[in-house]
């Protein structure tokens, strides 16, 4: 269940994901905080909240990432593709949208599992 937070904290929070883009500094301002108020003891207030958003906020932009990889494929002289690429795998590997990696394992025949050998002395003969 989400707790209630205040109308100043919502807005926090709806800033640094807009109008901010991503600053603490510029989020507690639009959001109506003093700018001499302790930025850390807000993000520590909203530290749940402000990672949820997060994640939400990179989930809505793997879109993006996807289409500047495909576009990557299609135009691979465009500048900065590099950059880009890495970018964009970085954003989908956060996203839970991992390269597979498949092994295939061949075997021919089986193994074999024999008993341990029991040592022998002199007086067994």
């Amino acid at each position: 269940m989400a707790r209630k937070l205040t109308e100043r904290q919502q807005k926090f929070l709806e800033a640094l994901f807009t109008d901010a883009n991503g600053s603490i500094k510029d989020a507690k301002v639009i959001a109506g905080y003093s700018p001499a108020s302790n930025s850390n003891e807000i993000v520590q207030a909203l530290k749940d909240e402000i990672l949820e958003a997060t994640q939400t906020y990179m989930a809505s932009n793997a879109p993006k990432a996807a289409f500047a990889m495909v576009n990557g494929i299609d135009d691979p002289t465009q500048l900065g593709i590099r950059d880009k690429m890495n970018a964009a795998k970085e954003l989908l590997d956060r996203t839970g949208l991992v390269k597979t990696e498949k092994m295939q394992v061949e075997s021919t025949g089986g193994v074999m599992l024999m008993p341990a050998k029991q040592a022998s002395t002199e007086e067994d003969d």
